[in-house]
């Protein structure tokens, strides 16, 4: 296939030359040039000078991604193995240890190749697609993987439907499929995995050195309230540190697969609350019945809707931390955090200041985190460190005020 060439406007010029690798439509002075997801491209100046070379892939904002600034370098098999050789480096101290056995392998952009993540499960491998664009490289990546790797099996997720979304179907590619539940190790803890039972898998692994924190530090002696709580692995940390939690999340499934998560853990379930429930809901009701706990953990997606509540993390989550804030002892904590990728931690320090003046308590943040160390970043993209956490001590009610 014809490489096509794409013109950067001089407006832009700067920040190609700088090395962002994400091209967005309004850069460019052709963008009509691109017809076909997977197609490579030349980025140039409008004079002519080589900025890069990437494929052509809508996500987020963007057509597609520099993959290589080196004008000798084609996006080929070879490029990929290499990219998978480095990231395979970077991560070499994840392999082989007891307590850990989940971890991102390759993480998109901070690898060399936006658009394509790749998780390791103990032997097992799930390649998340983010484009059409990207899954056309899907086979050269799955190659890489079984020649590079110690791979049992392979799976994928594609994330690329209408708004992004994942594109149901059997997620098996090739190997031997893993047994449902298979057993990840997260810091000495144990979760159940499903890797072709949808879009997620059951467990976050860009929240692991949080959860190591709320079980090693936050949850002895406390009582624990976590919302939007999926599958109950915040949970699982807060009751093997020795808490008592009580789980909020609106899906019916969360129920059955918090106990499961509990069991798998040697925790009795039936020693903490699981509730189907509007989390807004609920906050509401427990703070007219004055019920505070002593760590309110959120984690809400960026976006979600109940038959009673909407909510979009970008407006509302102010209104949250207020709700959460009423049900938090004095002297306890709330720890906040957002996935929004547009979120930046300057909006999330306002949104925190925000909702103090409006809960008329005073807050001070004790601890912040962004992914951990597998999720690699580009320094070229700070979109890409996504994820906000914040550890949010609530001192006073009174006298509103943020540190």
């Amino acid at each position: 296939m014809e490489e096509k060439i794409l013109r950067v406007s001089p407006s832009y010029e700067a920040q190609y030359r700088d090395g962002y690798p994400l091209v967005m439509e309004e850069a460019l002075t052709n963008p009509g040039a691109l017809k076909e997801e997977g197609e490579v491209f030349r980025l140039e100046t409008k004079g002519g000078d080589f900025l890069g070379r990437g494929y052509h892939g809508r996500q987020n904002k963007g057509l597609g991604w520099i993959v290589t600034t080196k004008e000798t370098e084609t996006i080929d098999e070879r490029l990929i193995q290499k990219r998978l050789i480095v990231a395979l480096g970077r991560r070499g101290h994840f392999f082989g240890q007891e307590e850990t056995n989940l971890f991102r392998l390759f993480n998109g952009e901070g690898d060399g190749f936006g658009g394509v993540l790749i998780d390791y499960y103990d032997r097992w491998y799930v390649i998340q697609f983010y484009s059409r664009g990207a899954y056309a490289f899907k086979d050269v990546f799955v190659e890489a993987i079984l020649q590079n790797t110690d791979a049992i099996g392979v799976y994928e997720k594609k994330r690329f439907s209408d708004g992004g979304a994942y594109v149901a179907d059997d997620d098996f590619v090739t190997g031997t499929p893993a047994p449902e539940p298979l057993p990840v190790k997260e810091n000495g803890m144990t979760f159940a995995s499903y890797l072709n039972d949808g879009a997620m898998t059951g467990i976050f692994l860009d929240q692991r050195d949080v959860r190591r924190k709320v079980r090693d530090e936050l949850a002895d002696g406390r009582n624990v309230l976590n919302t939007f709580s999926y599958t109950g692995a915040f949970s699982v940390a807060a009751a093997l540190g020795g808490a008592a939690t009580t789980n909020i999340d609106a899906a019916n499934r969360s129920r059955e697969k918090t106990i499961e998560q509990f069991r798998m853990n040697g925790v009795d379930p039936a020693a903490h609350d699981i509730i189907v429930d509007d989390v807004f809901q609920y906050l509401k009701r427990s703070a007219k019945r004055e019920k505070r706990w002593d760590l309110v953990i959120l984690d809400p997606p960026s976006f979600a809707r109940t038959k009673q509540t909407t909510f979009k993390a970008s407006k509302d989550y102010p209104s949250l931390l207020v709700s959460a804030a009423a049900v938090t002892e004095t002297g306890g904590y709330i720890l906040a955090s957002t996935n929004h990728g547009g979120m930046t931690h300057g909006r999330f320090r306002k949104f925190i200041k925000q909702a103090a003046a409006e809960a008329d308590c005073t807050f001070k943040v004790e601890s912040v985190w962004s992914v951990p160390e597998d999720v690699v970043q580009d320094d070229k993209y700070p979109e890409g460190s996504y994820l906000k956490v914040y550890l949010i001590k609530k001192i006073a009610e009174g006298g509103a005020s943020h540190e």
